[in-house]
């Protein structure tokens, strides 16, 4: 079940799946990623207090490009270019993935103690990006999924995610049960990517998976959105960093 906390005295959304695990979603309280002038200086700020406030030695973020790349952090490497997806070892580096109407996803393994954020764009959906996170946990650390819950968070929701066929039907072609996870109203096309990502997790074994219902179109007073906000810049972000 999602709710509302505060980190740094800033409202983020948590999930009691994860009790134990620092994660949490941003909300426009907590801006990490910018392009705004007016708000570089304050993101480059609170991402230092993240790290003092989770007694981290690293915080770190990839550069983003809508693909189903996937990266294990290294100790030595910051910098991660086409990447849109973490997987997290070192209990001293805690790592945030950003979006605006793409769906976050926070995996973790209770047992091993690793975990992963994923940018589940509509391509990155289409690349079936968080099922192929799950398998990379699996092939190099032997993960077990029955061992990994998932949150996935807020994003732009099925009634505002209009696309063409092609995509919609691209989508749902990556899940074999995709019965309601696309429709054709009025000559419009959509697809919830919240529930797709849902079913390709369950389709590599996840059993545990929190699913919020925030829409960042719907609920844009919480939450950045670029189709909301004419291709806004600020970005929400999901974190995670591991038990020590």
């Amino acid at each position: 079940m999602f709710y509302f906390d505060k980190v740094l005295g800033k409202t983020v959304l948590k999930s009691t799946l994860f009790n134990g695990v620092n994660h949490f979603f941003t909300t426009k309280e907590l801006i990490l990623k910018t392009k705004e002038e007016n708000l570089i200086n304050e993101a480059e700020k609170q991402k230092e207090l993240i790290k003092k406030e989770f007694k981290l030695d690293r915080l770190i973020h990839p550069k983003q490009t809508h693909t189903n790349n996937i990266q294990i952090v290294k100790k030595d490497v910051n910098f991660y270019p086409e990447t849109d997806a973490l997987i997290l070892e070192d209990n001293k580096t805690g790592i945030f993935l950003n979006f605006a109407d793409c769906t976050p996803i926070i995996l973790y393994d209770f047992k091993l103690n690793i975990g992963a954020v994923i940018h589940g764009g509509w391509r990155g959906t289409a690349q079936k990006i968080a099922p192929l996170t799950v398998l990379k946990m699996q092939k190099e650390f032997n993960s077990n999924p029955n061992d990994i819950k998932a949150l996935i968070g807020p994003n732009i929701c099925f009634n505002c995610f209009e696309t063409s066929e092609d995509i919609m039907n691209k989508l749902k072609n990556t899940v074999k049960n995709n019965a309601c996870t696309t429709k054709e109203e009025n000559g419009k096309f959509y697809a919830d990517l919240k529930e797709i990502n849902k079913r390709q997790l369950i389709e590599v074994g996840i059993k545990e998976i929190d699913v919020t219902s925030y829409c960042t179109y719907h609920n844009n007073n919480l939450f950045f959105s670029y189709r909301k906000e004419n291709k806004t810049t600020n970005r929400m972000s999901a974190f995670l960093a591991l038990k020590n």
